[in-house]
C-alpha cells in the first residue's frame, strides 16, 4: 500500500513573514507601509510548498504585527490549535507563522499550554516575502517539513528558522536584523532542517512541556497580570510600587547579573511579596541560571532558573492559574 501523504496545517498570525514591502529594498519599514497577507496568500507567494510531498492546509487566524500580540491572542491561538488538531481528516503537524518580536513568548506559552500531541512549529522571518534575499520562503518550507517529521514528535513546541530547529523554552531573539537572530545561549539547537529535506534531531528537551502539563487554559478568558521590572544601576522601587498599585499579581525582575535587583528595588519587592504578589527573580544577562540562594528564600522570591525575563513572565502567568503558593510555583520553575 502507498504511504499516506502527510498533512500539515499552517495557521497564520501575521508578522514579517506575512507582510510585503513597497519594493524589494523595503527591508526596514515594510511593517509600517506594507501589506500584511492572509496565510493562504503567503503560501501562494511561495509555490515551492507544493513540491514537498506534503498536503498543506492554510488556516486563517490573525493578521497582526507581533508587537501587538497579547495574552488574549495566546489564549485564542491555543484554542485554535486544539480545534485544528481535532479536525477531520487529521493533520500530522501544525506550523504557525508569527512575527519575530514576540515569537519566543507565544511559542513558550504554547509549549506550556497546548494540549495537542502532534508537532507544533512556530516560524517567522527577518525579511519580508518580497524583499531582496528574503528568508521567509525557506523558513516556511522548513517549518512545514519539521511539522511533518516523525522526529519532531514529543519535543514540545519548536521554532524553525535559519535551517535550525530549537526548543520554544530555550530559544530567544538576539539581533534586530540578522537572519540568524534566534539562538539558544546555554544549550544550543536541537537539530537541523537541511537543504536535502532531511530533518535531523540531535538532542531532546528534558523539562516538562505540552501536552503533559498542569496548565489547562483552553476555557480561560484571560490570564493573571504579571509585569517585568528592569534592574539597572541606581534603580529605585517606584516602578515596583506602581505595578503593585496597578493590580499586578506577579512581578518578574530582570535583575542585574546574576539575577539580583538593586537594594531599593529589593526593599519594594520584599514588601510586594509579603503582600501576596508573586516575585520571580530572573536576569537581564541573557545566559546562565539564577540560583536558588538562601537570600532568595528569605526574601520570598522564586528563582527563574534559566528562563529569561519574558519567558519567566509566561510561566508565572500560567503558574498563577494553578496556585499562588510559592512552594508550588517554585516547583514549577524547576520542572518546566
Amino acid at each position: 500500500m502507498a504511504e499516506r501523504t502527510p498533512r500539515v496545517a499552517v495557521i497564520g498570525t501575521g508578522g514579517s513573514i506575512s507582510t510585503t514591502g513597497r519594493h524589494s529594498l523595503d527591508l526596514a519599514e515594510y511593517s509600517t507601509f506594507g501589506t500584511t497577507l492572509e496565510v493562504d496568500q503567503v503560501l501562494a507567494h511561495f509555490p515551492e510548498v507544493n513540491r514537498l510531498g506534503i498536503e498543506v492546509v492554510p488556516v486563517r487566524f490573525r493578521r497582526i504585527l507581533s508587537t501587538s500580540a497579547s495574552p488574549q491572542d495566546w489564549l485564542d491561538l491555543n484554542r485554535k490549535l486544539s480545534e485544528v488538531a481535532a479536525g477531520d481528516p487529521p493533520v500530522d503537524g501544525i506550523a504557525v507563522t508569527h512575527g519575530t518580536a514576540t515569537l519566543e513568548e507565544t511559542a513558550y506559552f504554547l509549549h506550556l499550554a497546548a494540549k495537542v500531541s502532534i508537532p507544533v512549529v512556530v516560524v517567522g522571518a527577518q525579511r519580508p516575502p518580497n524583499g531582496l534575499s528574503t528568508d521567509a520562503g525557506l523558513n516556511l518550507v522548513n517549518a512545514i517539513r519539521v511539522a511533518a517529521a516523525p522526529a519532531a514528535r514529543g519535543l514540545g513546541v519548536l521554532v524553525a528558522m535559519n535551517d535550525e530547529v530549537q526548543s520554544a523554552r530555550e530559544v530567544t531573539k538576539t539581533s534586530n536584523w540578522r537572519v540568524q537572530t534566534f539562538r539558544t545561549p546555554d544549550f544550543g539547537i536541537l537539530g537541523y532542517a537541511d537543504p536535502d529535506g532531511v530533518v535531523d534531531i540531535y538532542r531532546k528537551p528534558v523539562r516538562r512541556h505540552a501536552p503533559d502539563t498542569e496548565f489547562e487554559v483552553r476555557e480561560a478568558k484571560d490570564l493573571p497580570k504579571v509585569d517585568i521590572v528592569y534592574s539597572y544601576a541606581g534603580a529605585g522601587g517606584e516602578v515596583v510600587e506602581a505595578l503593585v498599585a496597578a493590580g499586578a499579581r506577579g512581578i518578574v525582575v530582570a535583575g542585574l547579573p546574576s539575577g539580583n535587583p538593586t537594594p531599593e528595588q529589593r526593599k519594594a519587592l520584599i514588601k510586594a511579596a509579603k503582600a501576596g504578589v508573586l516575585v520571580v527573580q530572573s536576569s537581564r544577562s541573557g545566559s546562565g541560571r539564577v540560583a536558588d540562594r538562601s537570600r532568595t528564600l528569605e526574601d520570598g522570591f522564586v528563582p527563574a532558573d534559566t528562563l529569561n525575563p519574558q519567558k519567566a513572565r509566561v510561566l508565572a502567568m500560567l503558574a498563577l492559574t494553578v496556585s499562588s503558593e510559592r512552594d508550588r510555583v517554585r516547583r514549577m520553575f524547576k520542572e518546566y
